[in-house]
């Protein structure tokens, strides 16, 4: 199954033009590798109310299976990605932020900085990375797994069931 992502980097900076985004490249160049396709990617500032209108009009335009974002997800006054995140979904998955955290702590204890969320806008899984280039990879590693079976459940695939016989 090819998976089609659009890659939202958050990162005012980066939105200026100041300093070059690196994470967004760096999960595109993975997902890539996976076989996957990259549709659209985006830099936007750390501004809720652009951050909503892209993520909820990327989800409702259905050409994209995930939306990864990267950047904003910590305790900076201006890191909003899960407020912005949390007020387009329509249900949580909090199941793939966990098991991002649990491996991120194993590397280093500022992975409970974290305030990533994940959930599900119609049939868009949207997915909070961090910004860092490094740890986006780590916790993008960490999903790769289920993300088909994830796609195929939300787009009522029938191989989805193939997945659930034991």
């Amino acid at each position: 199954m090819t998976l089609r992502f659009g890659i939202l980097t958050v990162s005012d900076r980066s939105s200026r033009g100041e300093r070059p985004d690196r994470s967004g490249p760096a999960l595109k160049e993975k997902i890539l590798a996976e076989g996957w396709q990259v549709l659209q990617d985006d830099i936007v500032p750390d501004d809720i109310l652009i951050l909503k209108d892209n993520l909820a009009r990327w989800a409702d335009g259905r050409e994209f299976d995930v939306i990864l974002t990267t950047g904003g997800t910590g305790f900076a006054p201006r890191d909003v990605t899960p407020e912005a995140t949390q007020a387009v979904i329509q249900r949580s998955a909090p199941g793939l932020v966990e098991a991002m955290r649990a491996e991120s702590l194993k590397i280093t204890p500022h992975a409970m900085l974290s305030r990533s969320i994940a959930g599900i806008r119609d049939r868009t899984l949207i997915v909070n990375l961090p910004g860092s280039p490094k740890a986006a990879l780590e916790n993008l590693n960490v999903i790769i797994p289920v993300l088909p079976h994830a796609v195929e459940l939300l787009h009522e695939d029938a191989r989805a069931e193939a997945g659930h016989q034991f």
